[in-house]
């Protein structure tokens, strides 16, 4: 296949994904072009970038029109679009606009980002490729009636989602039949409002699962490679708070399988690009395909720090139809690392998302420590997007290493001004059953109760500290000192 050279890349989107993207094309020598709204007009990305463009309109809605963003591509001369993750990653109408404008879409096919954006078509795709999925509807439903005789015959507890959406949003689980109805419908209509359809499928419910994703690269020659696998369980509302590579305590006989069917399955369909097939296991060591996310995830940084893979620059390459430098025999894996996401969420208050200026920022270093953030002192967190706010990473020769890398980071990272889980993942990394690997997906859901107050206290103790260690430079400066 000719390769086609790109020279530069246009990144529609925004935060510390479009600072990744930006740095991933400077160490390969492509110009970056950065777009923005008027929020985002002092983003530490929008400054990093070769090039910014102030996209005018409402702030959400200029990063979701494509044509607009295409148009701007061609007016500057960038010859290619990454999407990042989150807005317009997973759009194949976006996918297939940039093609039919000779702009290269660093990402997969269009039909791959369509057929794994319908959670029934792909669940319906990868069991007809072997891959092992849960009992339920095959098609999506719309009325209660269907969905209640689905629900029976499979037995409860059953799990209610949304057939073209995730993040939690439109899911809802459903231990009694007599709660079918209520949950049912909270649920159809919270996926119209998030997707614009309130399709639901209808799935069985695992108990205490652990959720375990792999990380699979494929090129336009037909190669396919698995990365391993990350233990993504630490989640609170369906939303991931801690991911880890790779999982500390996982089956090897599981482990070995689930690399096995999910590079065979990439295989059989033709896939290209970067992408994270999502498996639960349950108690029994069972796993079960839930469905695939066609983009870079925002834990890729683990998945690199025990590869030593660039899996943004491998986007990029696959992209311009270079085949994989590397093949499965030649990965080694090394090690372990956690992510932990930053949010500006207050833990005060149910960890609500939270806004406003960082008055201290001290951000933690040091061996086998990496962050990938876009905050800083006098930063304005917008209350227009996602809370995540940075992601800290840290790596190790072994599970307990790394562990105390990660108490040592979280301790060194220092954020005021604005309420941040910080402290909750500080909790998370002393806490003895996360020290012994001993997690599944209902984790925060127990431990929640006895972190809250702690957080709270250190939340405190930081800002004493901060306003103590002021007092005392104010002191000096008047002493001339």
């Amino acid at each position: 296949m000719d390769a086609r050279k790109i020279t530069k890349v246009l990144i529609a989107n925004r935060g510390e994904i479009a600072l990744r993207v930006i740095r991933a094309c400077k160490e390969l020598e492509i110009k970056s072009v950065c777009v923005f709204s008027t929020i985002d007009a002092n983003g530490v990305w929008v400054r990093k970038a070769d090039e910014s463009y102030l996209l005018k309109g409402d702030p959400i809605q200029v990063y979701l029109d494509y044509k607009n963003i295409v148009a701007l591509a061609i007016e500057v001369g960038a010859d290619a679009i990454h999407p990042g993750y989150g807005f317009l990653s997973e759009n194949a109408d976006f996918a297939q606009y940039c093609i039919d404008h000779d702009i290269a879409f660093i990402g997969p096919k269009p039909e791959h980002i369509a057929l794994f954006g319908d959670k029934m078509a792909s669940k319906i795709a990868m069991k007809a490729v072997g891959v092992p999925v849960l009992g339920g509807t095959d098609q999506p439903i719309l009325e209660i009636d269907a969905a209640i005789r689905v629900a029976r015959e499979i037995g409860f507890p059953v799990i209610i989602k949304a057939a073209f959406g995730g993040g939690g949003k439109g899911m809802r689980i459903v231990k009694k039949e007599e709660e079918f109805g209520a949950m049912f419908e909270a649920a159809t209509k919270e996926a119209e409002r998030f997707f614009g359809r309130g399709d639901a499928f209808i799935e069985k419910y695992v108990q205490n699962p652990r959720h375990i994703e792999v990380q699979v690269m494929a090129d336009k020659c037909g190669n396919v490679i698995h990365l391993g696998e990350r233990d993504c369980s630490i989640q609170r509302r369906h939303q991931k708070v801690v991911e880890i590579a790779p999982s500390p305590r996982l089956n090897p006989k599981v482990r070995n399988e689930l690399l096995r069917a999910s590079k065979k399955a990439m295989f059989k369909l033709g896939y290209e690009s970067v992408g994270t097939l999502e498996y639960l296991v349950d108690e029994d060591d069972n796993f079960f395909f839930i469905e695939m996310n066609t983009r870079v995830q925002v834990e890729h940084t683990i998945t690199e720090a025990i590869t030593g893979i660039d899996i943004v620059q491998s986007m990029i390459r696959i992209a311009e139809g270079e085949p994989l430098p590397t093949m499965q025999e030649d990965i080694k894996f090394r090690g372990y690392a956690i992510e932990c996401r930053i949010n500006a969420e207050d833990p005060k208050n149910g960890f609500i998302p939270s806004s406003g200026r960082i008055t201290t920022y001290l951000s933690p270093g040091g061996p086998g420590v990496r962050l990938d953030a876009i905050g800083f002192k006098d930063y304005v967190v917008p209350t227009n997007y996602d809370s995540m706010i940075g992601k800290l990473i840290v790596v190790g020769i072994d599970w307990d290493g790394v562990v105390r890398k990660a108490r040592r980071a979280l301790d060194e990272f220092i954020i005021s001004g604005i309420p941040t889980n910080i402290p909750l993942h500080r909790q998370i990394v002393r806490d003895e059953d996360f020290k012994n690997g001993i997690f599944n997906t209902t984790y925060l859901d127990k431990k929640l109760p006895t972190f809250t107050l702690d957080a709270i206290h250190d939340i405190e103790e930081d800002e004493i500290k901060h306003e103590h260690i002021a007092a005392i430079v104010a002191a000096l400066k008047n002493q001339g000192l």
